[in-house]
């Protein structure tokens, strides 16, 4: 079924990076305006959408902090009353991204070739990985032989044929001799599961010397006025396809709360849906009756150009 949609008619609610450059805020407004010629647009950060999202949930809430871990990287925003503490952002190079990329390596390195393969890898991390809560005992176990190694996984990967897509083998299938058929293409994974996410805990640990996400929690609360500092540990917001890595909050929650000064209360709230977090404070914010104020139209910008969007568009 198609859609048919008259731009002219329309109003956009466009994401775009923290601090993107001028250049490319400028070509997206001639693309907005010029080229679709949209009714109006508002360009905003993901973060600020969840933000709103959030604030309309807990409404008796002043502060918020975001944690968006997506794609190419991860950002950690604090809010103020649905207004962006610049002072407080924080960047971390490592993303869903990243962590494929080095999985792909690993099995590349002591199984099969896979470096061509990001697609089927992307599945394999997403399908059996996990956020360890105890690094060096899950270390002790993935050491372990044979049915004692409760770590380790068989993932049996697709032929494009038979099998359209790869799958985790359930436990009591699982061949703990090592000898497979002839033919068969089947992934053993013991300590990749957990040592791949834990580079968004410990950068450092393949060489980025950046911190981890709770440490740039704390060191982005730490930059704000000492007033609000509790408001900010007690809203904690976790987005983003990492987030979803079983363990994830808990390690997350686990490790503010022995960096936060004990009087503070310490809350780390998982949304059902953490990728479409944003999409729904973006339908919330289409709905607000003062959503008019925040757009730009396509009348304004042909008066008055790109400076009406530096104007309006606090990104």
């Amino acid at each position: 079924m198609y859609i048919y949609v008259d731009f002219a008619d329309t109003n956009i609610v466009i994401t775009e990076p923290y601090f993107n450059f001028s250049s490319i805020q400028e070509s997206m407004n001639e693309i907005l305006f010029e080229e679709y010629q949209f009714q109006s647009a508002l360009r905003i950060n993901a973060g600020s959408l969840s933000s709103h999202r959030y604030f309309h949930e807990n409404n008796s809430e002043l502060c918020c902090i975001v944690v968006d871990s997506g794609f190419s990287s991860t950002h950690i925003v604090p809010y103020c009353r649905g207004r962006k503490m610049k002072e407080g952002i924080c960047r971390i190079t490592v993303g869903g991204k990243l962590l494929t990329n080095h999985l792909k390596e690993i099995i590349s390195y002591r199984q099969l070739h896979v470096m061509d393969e990001t697609y089927v890898i992307n599945q394999v991390k997403e399908d059996v990985c996990y956020v360890s809560q105890d690094f060096c005992k899950d270390m002790e176990i993935a050491q372990l032989k044979g049915e004692d190694n409760t770590v380790m996984r068989e993932y049996v990967l697709p032929d494009f044929s038979s099998i359209k897509k790869g799958f985790c083998k359930p436990r009591e299938e699982m061949n703990f001799t090592g000898k497979y058929k002839t033919g068969d293409q089947i992934l053993r994974l013991t300590n990749e599961r957990f040592a791949v996410p834990e580079m968004l805990f410990h950068p450092s640990d393949i060489g980025i010397q950046e911190m981890g996400i709770p440490e740039a929690l704390v060191n982005s609360i730490n930059n704000m006025p000492e007033e609000m500092q509790p408001h900010f540990y007690k809203n904690i917001v976790l987005t983003g396809g990492n987030t979803l890595f079983p363990g994830y909050r808990d390690r997350v929650y686990k490790e503010v709360r022995a960096l936060a000064p004990v009087e503070y209360e310490v809350s780390v709230v998982l949304p059902q849906n953490p990728i479409c977090y944003p999409w729904e404070g973006g339908k919330l914010l289409a709905e607000n009756p003062d959503f008019e104020e925040m757009v730009v139209t396509r009348e304004d910008y042909e008066e008055n150009g790109h400076y009406v969007c530096e104007e309006k568009f606090d990104v």
